[in-house]
């Protein structure tokens, strides 16, 4: 997936203000609008033009996009860096209302779909809306989620200045983590998103969770996965080696004939959800190195002694 620059589509730079943006983009549209332009390929650089125009006309996307602009230059391998987004926050279910427009992968790998909000018609004749959800990706650790814990969350919301200019304002959250959260799952905290109209309640925030990339540790789901060094000769005769968890060291058994890759299951020791995640151990046999002559001796002696072929399975 190619990174795509939205400026350099519209034809403004950078620090171009909203209004400026909004110009270029009719300007361009006129040029490149299929139905009256006789530009080559005009079709696609008007779909592409739309696309840049969805992102850079939003503070919030446009926000979210620039965090990522001056990492990436246009036509360069583009993979979202994990957690890219976390901290931000955005109105509604996600980060644009696509609706049926056939937006790019690039597109789609940073935006999700945006709900509406309730309108009803007041008493008074004019319009009743509840505040709008908010909506924010935060990174814990996965100790937070283990233990449960309180942190102190800043968020930064996209604005447009008096200048048309998008900045961000920042506020801080004390956030309840609650015990045996999952990657994925959402904290909800009551009346923290845009105000009612008309008598109507506070929208909500609600905040999904994902885990800071952890030394020990991946989670899936509520298990979690531990990659487990060990010798070869705990491999081949089998010992009983001690493994980290989140709450404390354990012993395990390697049975004897352990491979590499293989993956053995403490009962429990997930995330401690109902009922509480498995901890794997995925064993990764460690060779040592022949370092000195004593060590080059004994695998000298292995490779005369033992009949072994690791490639037999290869048919070589």
């Amino acid at each position: 997936m190619e990174f795509k620059n939205y400026y350099q589509t519209v034809g403004v730079d950078r620090g171009a203000t909203q209004d400026e943006i909004k110009r270029a983009y009719r300007k361009l549209a006129r040029k490149y609008h299929p139905d009256v332009s006789k530009e080559k390929d005009a079709e696609e650089k008007f779909k592409e033009l739309g696309e840049a125009y969805e992102v850079l006309k939003d503070p919030e996307k446009r926000a979210a996009y620039d965090q990522l602009e001056n990492q990436w230059q246009a036509g360069q391998h583009f993979d979202p860096p994990p957690g890219w987004d976390a901290g931000f926050e955005f109105r509604g279910g996600g980060y644009t209302d696509m609706g049926n427009h056939d937006y790019s992968d690039f597109f789609s790998s940073l935006f999700g779909q945006e709900s509406n909000g309730d309108f009803r018609q007041s008493r008074q004749g004019g319009y009743a809306r509840r505040g709008q959800d908010h909506h924010a990706r935060i990174l814990i650790d996965i100790e937070d989620s283990v233990r449960g814990a309180t942190r102190s969350m800043t968020l930064q919301r996209p604005v447009v200045d008096a200048d048309g200019h998008v900045t961000t304002r920042s506020r801080q959250l004390n956030v309840s983590i609650p015990r045996g959260i999952k990657g994925g799952q959402k904290i909800r905290l009551t009346g923290q998103g845009d105000a009612g109209q008309g008598g109507q309640p506070a929208g909500d925030l609600y905040l999904e969770v994902e885990f800071r990339p952890h030394p020990y540790y991946r989670a899936e789901g509520a298990d979690l996965y531990l990659d487990l060094p060990i010798a070869p000769w705990e491999a081949a005769l089998g010992a009983s080696v001690r493994v980290p968890t989140p709450t404390g060291t354990v012993d395990m058994k390697i049975p004897a004939g352990a491979t590499s890759g293989q993956r053995l299951r403490l009962k429990g020791k997930g995330l401690p959800a109902k009922p509480p995640g498995d901890l794997y151990a995925v064993l990764q046999i460690v060779v040592p190195a022949a370092k000195d002559e004593r060590a080059r001796q004994l695998y000298q002696e292995m490779a005369s002694q033992l009949s072994f072929n690791p490639r037999q399975g290869l048919g070589v």
